[in-house]
């Protein structure tokens, strides 16, 4: 397919991606609020009729009135909607998305020779197998007997994921290992809704259809996945995002402030359900902001005197910038870039002119000092070349 229709396609993909996901975990967090805020019915009765509690809420001019049932209502309503598709679109979409961009791109995104040497085929299996295995792990550890000790259950999952972070990072480019953590965190929460909760629902539908007593075990399972994918969508959609900051996918202790930052996400979000519940502590609040602030501080630049070499003129020091920058950056971007794949500059940056390279200075070692560019160092710029380039930079970025 021609390189302008795939880039279209990634774009209505993405923004579909997007839109499913702010669809499913806006449920998710409303639910969650919903089930924290329900109060004793006022009226006496509604517990003969089986409601356990009730909000009142008012929103866009208008007033609601929801109920929850300790099971279910005697007589089953019509319609009954479902919420399913919002997550089976979103996990869809996303895993298009990185067949398009980390797989049939294998070379560029997802494979890092400095890393591991992988031909494509192998890093694809890879990263759908760590799709699938993840998902069995945990799904394996929720129906052990650790299953009944969240706490413990807790912990088994943590260092289950530590695993992953540290195995993904050692075998794909820091931008692959991070999308696929995030990826398999995404497996785990639409694996939790197809193959637990909506089951769970219908057995519960099929039990009153049928007149027998509904059995509440499948309920109980279903909600403490329910909890589970809360307390994990904040990792997630960091995990999305991250692609955009080497800073911290190509650290070089990546897995560990991946790591860190995932139980920063889900400290900060066990805090708001927590005062959902009005029993709210700012211990897990701080624990969150603490653990960003750390991986902040932690992996922040640290000032260096790079060696110039004083027998180059400014002059003869930025003709050999332009040599390195000609050499491996070009290839992607300018005008009409030479790489497979790429119908126009990335993100319209353009360094095929001196003028341009002069003006895109500050980029330029941003991105070569933290090595997000080349991506998978695809065109192989040695540090030598790194080094010149921050050099250069450090004493001012001269082109005269």
């Amino acid at each position: 397919m021609n390189s302008y229709w795939l880039d279209w396609l990634n774009l209505l993909v993405r923004w579909l991606h997007v839109i499913s996901g702010i669809a499913w975990i806006g449920a998710s967090f409303y639910f969650v609020w919903l089930d924290n805020h329900l109060l004793a019915s006022r009226d006496t009765s509604d517990a003969d009729k089986g409601i356990s509690g009730e909000v009142w809420s008012v929103h866009g001019g208008g007033f609601y009135h929801a109920q929850k049932y300790r099971v279910a209502p005697a007589l089953l309503p019509e319609p009954l909607h479902w919420f399913k598709w919002e997550a089976y679109t979103t996990w869809l979409s996303g895993f298009f998305l990185l067949c398009l961009v980390y797989y049939a791109g294998a070379n560029i995104y997802l494979i890092d020779p400095s890393v591991a040497v992988l031909s494509p085929v192998e890093a694809v299996t890879i990263g759908i197998g760590s799709l699938v295995l993840g998902w069995l792990i945990y799904d394996g550890l929720c129906r052990s007997p650790l299953g009944s000790n969240d706490r413990l259950l807790g912990i088994a999952i943590l260092v289950t994921l530590i695993f992953a972070a540290w195995g993904l990072t050692h075998l794909f480019s820091g931008r692959g290992a991070f999308i696929h953590y995030g990826a398999m965190l995404g497996t785990m929460m639409v694996g939790n809704v197809f193959f637990m909760i909506i089951p769970g629902q219908r057995e519960l539908i099929k039990a009153k259809l049928a007149g027998r007593e509904v059995d509440p075990t499948p309920g109980i399972k279903a909600k403490q996945r329910s909890v589970h994918n809360t307390y994990l969508t904040l990792p997630v959609i960091f995990t999305m995002i991250s692609n955009h900051y080497a800073m911290v996918f190509n650290h070089a202790y990546n897995w560990v402030i991946l790591v860190a930052i995932s139980i920063a996400g889900a400290a900060i979000r066990v805090y708001f359900v927590s005062i959902h519940k009005g029993n709210g502590s700012p211990a897990t609040l701080l624990l969150g902001i603490g653990l960003l602030l750390g991986v902040a501080v932690a992996i922040s630049p640290v000032t260096s005197q790079h060696h110039v070499d004083i027998s180059l003129n400014t002059a003869d020091q930025f003709a050999h910038v332009m040599q390195v920058v000609q050499k491996r950056c070009t290839r992607c971007h300018s005008e009409n870039p030479t790489q497979p794949g790429f119908v126009d500059a990335p993100k319209g940056i353009l360094l095929d002119k001196p003028a341009r390279v002069e003006a895109q200075a500050e980029l330029i070692y941003q991105q070569v000092s933290s090595r997000a560019m080349p991506p998978g160092n695809l065109t192989a710029m040695t540090d030598q070349e790194r080094q010149m380039i921050k050099a250069w930079h450090d004493s001012g970025a001269p082109s005269k």
